[in-house]
């Protein structure tokens, strides 16, 4: 079995042989990725189940389906993104080519997650393919049966030369990053994301630090309180709570609270039936160290459990479960909840939901649930996030053409569809100077002299139809 370094030493030997540069080598190699999709779905779906619980219906939304999206639209457009940029210019290099050109990091080190252990690593890997790269794949060990899954069908879909699964926990990890990569993407928690940029440091390695923290809702205004509680009951409940840019708290005032709980209620009941525990369509806590976690947090959280508080650790399994009466200092306000635990805060006033937002670190996603449009337009011009959406949960990460990363504590970086090419491409800024106009360019020349200056300041600055500023060195 090969070393971790002499796994990088071949992939960045096949990087160096300018293998991954043709189109043609990316186009095939994101075809063969949207093989390993249509010939092991069952697999998929098997490893999937047996990580999470997950049930069919949300692995094929948001493990297969949010994935091949992004292939296609990859295929679809690569031969653009490739194209370079042609630049406005100046008198001084009016006969000369001025572009930015999109070139390939070097080999790239992605780091998955496991609450979406498929989705995290892939999606990455789509825009590291088609920006030119060679890449090592570091699966959760958390998710084991998705991670093993994962080290069997790379090789067997991707060229072996370029790229590579480590698998392994946090030890092996560790090791992986005392190697020199030309960028390091991760998924995962803040205080990992924190030895990671430590470990980058080291070789001023670029990352993009793919992070949660906790996304608020605000609730506000006249709405439909019936289609609300079922949007917001889907996206805090989907994949049992466990995604980044699930609603993590609802802020609303004490009516809107006492009107929307009977949906929350009723929603709840019409997706996973009388009994929550046994509906095939509500997934189970990773591990037993994360239900252990979650049920301390119910434990020590001081606000009034209204709906489920159930919970089972032979089956991993908690109840969907809203809390009221939840005040800022709550134990379930201290951190990220990662889980089917909904808190609801209350407030007076619209400016105080903004503000309690505004007063913590910038979350990954922000709602804003309400029917009137001066609502939701002022929370997003009064706040700051990640990503935003309106009267709805999680579904803006689905486009491939919206950017997807944090701000702040939540991240820093984006990626999906051009953005992932994007952030594994260097943009090369390039001049190629023609020999002609030496007549003009003498006058940079020592010996210097006044006019000289003058007639460069006038041919170099930008003039107001258009001209592009350039400085001349």
């Amino acid at each position: 079995m090969e070393s971790q370094k002499q796994v990088l030493e071949r992939l960045r030997a096949a990087f160096r042989s300018g293998v991954t540069l043709p189109v043609h080598f990316r186009l095939t190699q994101l075809e063969a990725m949207m093989s390993l999709f249509e010939d092991n779905e069952n697999q998929i779906l098997e490893a999937l189940h047996e990580d999470l619980a997950k049930p069919k219906f949300e692995t094929v939304l948001s493990e297969i389906e949010i994935v091949v999206n992004d292939i296609c639209y990859a295929i679809s457009n690569l031969q653009t993104w490739m194209q370079p940029t042609y630049v406005g210019t100046n008198l001084a290099t009016k006969l000369d080519d001025c572009f930015v050109r999109s070139e390939p990091l070097g080999v790239v080190l992605i780091i998955g997650a496991w609450n979406y252990p498929l989705h995290l690593i892939l999606l990455p890997l789509i825009g590291a393919i088609a920006a030119g790269n060679c890449a090592i794949l570091k699966p959760s060990e958390i998710s084991r049966a998705t991670e093993k899954l994962l080290a069997e069908l790379i090789p067997k879909y991707l060229s072996q030369e370029c790229y590579a699964v480590v698998c392994g926990g946090a030890e092996e990890t560790k090791t992986l990053l005392e190697n020199r990569f030309d960028h390091i993407f991760y998924t995962g928690s803040q205080s990992v994301a924190r030895c990671i940029l430590l470990a980058a440091a080291v070789h001023l390695t670029p990352v993009t630090l793919e992070l949660g923290g906790k996304c608020p809702c605000l609730i506000y205004g006249r709405l439909d309180m019936k289609a609300a509680a079922k949007r917001l009951v889907w996206a805090k409940f989907f994949n049992t709570g466990q995604s980044c840019v699930a609603p993590d708290y609802v802020l609303c005032t004490t009516e809107t609270r006492d009107a929307l709980l009977p949906f929350i209620k009723e929603a709840l009941e019409s997706f996973y039936g009388s009994d929550p525990q046994q509906s095939p369509d509500l997934g189970r806590i990773v591990t037993d160290r994360h239900w252990d976690r979650l049920v301390e947090l119910l434990k020590k959280s001081e606000g009034k459990i209204v709906i489920g508080g159930e919970s089972d650790k032979k089956t991993k399994y908690i109840a969907p479960t809203v809390i009221v009466d939840v005040i800022e200092s709550d134990a379930l306000m201290q951190e990220e909840i990662f889980g089917p635990i909904l808190p609801i805060l209350t407030i007076k006033s619209l400016d105080e939901a903004i503000n309690f937002v505004n007063e913590r670190e910038k979350p990954l996603a922000l709602y804003a649930f309400s029917d009137e449009s001066q609502v939701v337009t002022t929370v997003l011009e009064r706040t700051s996030s990640g990503g935003f959406c309106s009267n709805d949960g999680i579904v803006h990460m689905s486009l491939p053409g919206l950017p997807f990363g944090g701000v702040g504590a939540s991240g820093m970086g984006n990626y999906h569809g051009r953005w992932g090419f994007e952030t594994f491409s260097h943009k090369r800024g390039c001049m190629m100077r023609s020999w002609l106009l030496e007549c003009v360019n003498v006058l940079r020349y020592p010996p210097y002299n006044e006019s000289n200056l003058s007639w460069l300041r006038w041919a170099t600055t930008a003039k107001k139809k258009g001209w592009a500023a350039c400085s001349v060195m």
